[in-house]
C-alpha cells in the first residue's frame, strides 16, 4: 500500500484542489496523510467536508503553529503511515490521473524517488483557483495555450511519459532537481535514518538533506522526471532566512562524507 504524505499550510483553496485531483486517480490502492504545520480553523473544516466525500482514506495531522516545523509534522505523518511506500506531496500542488500509479510503477527496494513539476504563473493559478472543482480534462484540453503563453514552463513531460530504465538513476548525490513536493521513498528506509532533521526549522533544503542521508544510507536516487510531473501552483516566495543556514548543514555533511 501507498501513503501520500501531503504537506499544508493555511492555504486551503490550494489543498482543495489538490485532493480534488487525488480522487480521480487511476490507482485508488493509497492513503492519504494531511501534514499540517499548524494551519488556522479554515483548513480543517475543508478537511472535515471533503472527507465525507472523498473516495481515499484521509488522516489529518495537526501542530500548533510556531513557525515553519515542516521537518516535524512530516515526521509523525511517517509514523502515522500505514503503507510501505510513501509518496510525499505539497499542498499547493495538483497531480495527473495516473501520478500514483506511475509513482507505483517506478518503486523499487534500495531505490528513492525525486519527481518533477510544471510551475503554473500567478494568472493561471488565480483562474484554477476560481473554479469549482478540478477539471483535468479542462486544464489539458488549453495545455499547449498556456505553453505558448508562458503559463508553464513545460509541455512535452505531459504529453509523453516514459518508463523505468537505468537512465534514471544517479550515479552520485547531486543538489540539482531534488523537490520536496514530489519524492518518494519506502517508510523502511525514512525510518532507517530517522526520518527528516527536525533541527532544520524554516523554509528550506531539507529535502536535500533528507535525499542526501538516504544515500549515505545506500538507498540509491531515481529520476521521476517524464513521468510523475505536478502542476505546481504560483506563490509568494517563502521567508528564505533559514535556508542559508540549512544549506551549510548539508554541505558539512557532503563535506565529512567526502574525507
Amino acid at each position: 500500500m501507498i501513503s501520500i504524505l501531503l504537506a499544508t499550510y493555511n492555504w486551503p483553496q490550494a489543498l482543495k484542489l489538490c485532493l480534488e485531483s487525488l480522487a480521480t486517480q487511476t490507482d485508488q490502492d493509497f492513503e492519504i496523510i494531511i501534514a499540517d504545520d499548524g494551519s488556522t480553523n479554515e483548513t480543517k473544516q475543508l478537511i472535515e467536508k471533503i472527507k465525507l466525500s472523498h473516495p481515499i482514506s484521509i488522516t489529518h495531522l495537526w501542530q500548533e503553529d510556531q513557525g515553519f516545523r515542516k521537518t516535524k509534522i512530516l515526521n509523525q505523518a511517517i509514523a502515522a503511515a500505514h503503507g510501505n511506500y510513501l509518496i510525499f506531496l505539497d499542498g499547493d500542488c495538483i497531480v495527473q490521473p495516473d501520478y500514483v500509479a506511475r509513482h507505483r510503477a517506478l518503486a523499487q527496494k534500495g531505490y528513492l524517488v525525486t519527481g518533477s513539476r510544471v510551475l503554473l504563473d500567478q494568472s493561471l493559478t488565480k483562474q484554477l483557483l476560481n473554479w469549482p472543482n478540478w477539471d483535468y480534462q479542462r486544464f489539458t484540453s488549453k495545455l499547449l495555450q498556456y505553453r505558448l503563453s508562458g503559463c508553464i514552463n513545460k509541455y512535452w513531460p505531459l504529453q509523453i511519459k516514459i518508463g523505468t530504465g537505468f537512465w534514471r538513476n544517479y550515479q552520485k548525490f547531486v543538489w540539482r532537481r531534488i523537490k520536496g513536493c514530489n519524492m518518494a521513498c519506502w517508510k523502511v528506509d525514512a525510518e532507517a535514518i530517522h526520518g527528516f532533521d527536525e533541527d532544520m526549522t524554516g523554509w528550506g533544503h531539507e529535502d536535500a538533506d533528507f535525499v542526501f542521508r538516504l544515500q549515505r544510507h545506500h538507498i540509491k536516487r531515481k529520476s521521476g522526471s517524464w513521468s510523475t510531473e505536478v502542476f505546481h501552483l504560483f506563490h509568494k516566495i517563502h521567508d528564505q532566512s533559514h535556508a542559508a543556514e540549512n544549506a551549510r548543514k548539508v554541505r558539512a555533511m557532503i563535506q565529512a562524507k567526502a574525507m
